[in-house]
């Protein structure tokens, strides 16, 4: 098949609900009580270009098929490439049988038909255009980005490089339980990662993306390739500071990790396996005021919209904490039976797995000031980048290293290296006491510039 065919029978989600349905017959008549079925095809284009030299060329597609039976309450979940009929149907027959060496669990049937999707909405996920990018028009985005950058100061020396991806596909889901659907989408983007060299020697390197559903929705190349070098730049002479507690104003980028962080531990099954310090905190404040969180999965063009979820219910806003109280924890079916509640319509899946809880769009409402006014401290820390893993769910307790810009009287003085932010989760949230407008939408977890009124930072 040609690379054009390819990427073509990747768009069309038409033959994979088509399998989808196929396969959940084949099992159903192979002896299963209930089944699902998750079939996706997709295609995907990256290119690396460092210092102005091709360094990767990779362009795929895949097709796979996940299968999850139900006899006797026994589960098994099992996967497929192979999409001949004698192997679908022997496949079938093996996925069955494998279920009787499961532990019987009431809890893993399928939903009840009355809670599958009965619509599926149109979310503009998909841009046609996106087919035309080939690897010279990617290995341009490259040479223009990495330019950009090399130009922008002398004191770039360097590069991590630049790189291009492009990714396609098209995903099915069937269930006996009453429900067939499927839809495609399309995915661009373009990251650039300069480096400098420092008076002490140090190397300093930093980076700037630009990603969306659609090429329209992409940043220059340029203007990406500037604005890393313009970041990288801004961290010579980085220095260490005395242990000291001050207010932390944390950037889009930083702000991202604490909140995907935070989805971690309003996830049910985090909740019914007591695994996270909110278990039972619902109804109360766990957040400042200013603090409203939602999961909406229906944003038109968004990267994590979804028109169902992994168990083929309708996708739903769900507002986990409103002004600080944290309003529902998101829950798939399992979860929520575990926890004598319905699924808010939050299951996601792999097709090597079973449905699990999982976020769509996780978003941090923004507030109405502007990042450079939340930033004007007379003496604190602005956050740029955190390093490492230091997070305990159960407990709260948060430690993680970080860089970014010691301020003064409202200004950035100088930049910060090798230091350590410690706070307990709890008080971080509860602590915050500004949240600016410049929502970040180039990811699935979306979050704007905010500040915390007090910190630990960890120094000489």
């Amino acid at each position: 098949m040609s690379s054009e065919a390819g990427k073509r029978s990747a768009a069309d989600p038409g033959p994979c609900q088509e399998l989808a349905e196929r396969m959940l017959s084949l099992a159903m008549r192979a002896g299963a009580d209930g089944a699902e079925v998750l079939v996706r095809d997709g295609a995907e284009l990256e290119v690396k270009l460092r210092m102005d030299e091709p360094e990767l060329v990779k362009e795929a597609g895949s097709r796979g098929l996940g299968l999850r039976v139900l006899k006797d309450e026994r589960v098994a979940v099992t996967y497929t490439s192979d999409f001949a009929p004698d192997a679908m149907r022997a496949f079938a027959a093996e996925s069955v049988a494998l279920s009787g060496l499961a532990e019987p669990d009431p809890l893993a049937a399928l939903p009840d038909r009355e809670e599958m999707a009965r619509t599926i909405p149109d979310l503009d996920l998909w841009d046609e255009s996106v087919l035309s990018l080939d690897v010279a028009e990617a290995m341009r985005w490259c040479r223009v980005g990495e330019a950009a950058a090399r130009k922008f100061d002398m004191r770039v020396t360097n590069s991590d490089g630049a790189s291009f991806g492009r990714g396609i596909g098209a995903s099915a889901f069937a269930s006996s339980a009453g429900f067939s659907g499927a839809y495609r989408g399309s995915h661009v983007s373009f990251i650039v990662e300069p480096v400098c060299d420092d008076a002490d020697g140090k190397k300093r390197n930093g980076y700037h993306f630009t990603s969306s559903r659609s090429v329209d929705g992409l940043q220059a190349a340029e203007s990406v390739g500037i604005e890393a070098a313009r970041r990288t730049v801004a961290k010579l002479g980085a220095r260490k500071l005395d242990t000291c507690q001050v207010p932390a104003v944390f950037t889009p980028e930083v702000g991202r990790s604490l909140l995907g962080r935070f989805a971690g531990v309003i996830s049910g099954g985090a909740v019914w396996r007591k695994s996270t310090y909110l278990a039972e905190r619902e109804g109360t404040q766990v957040a400042s005021p200013l603090v409203t969180i939602v999961d909406d999965p229906l944003l038109p063009r968004a990267p994590g919209s979804r028109p169902y979820d992994g168990e083929g219910l309708a996708a739903r806003p769900n507002v986990v904490v409103s002004e600080g109280v944290l309003r529902t924890f998101l829950c798939d079916v399992y979860a929520g039976r575990k926890l004598g509640r319905k699924s808010t319509g939050s299951a996601g899946r792999g097709l090597g797995g079973g449905p699990h809880v999982s976020t769509s769009n996780f978003i941090l409402r923004p507030g109405r000031a502007s990042a450079e006014e939340i930033a004007r401290l007379d003496r604190g820390l602005l956050v740029t980048e955190l390093m490492g893993f230091g997070f305990n769910p159960v407990t709260g307790d948060f430690s993680q290293g970080a860089g970014g810009f010691w301020i003064e009287k409202g200004e950035r003085a100088f930049a910060v290296s090798e230091i350590t932010i410690a706070v307990n989760f709890d008080d971080l949230w509860k602590g915050v006491d500004a949240i600016a407008s410049d929502l970040d939408t180039r990811s699935s977890v979306q979050c704007p510039t905010f500040r915390v009124a007090k910190v630990t930072v960890a120094g000489t």
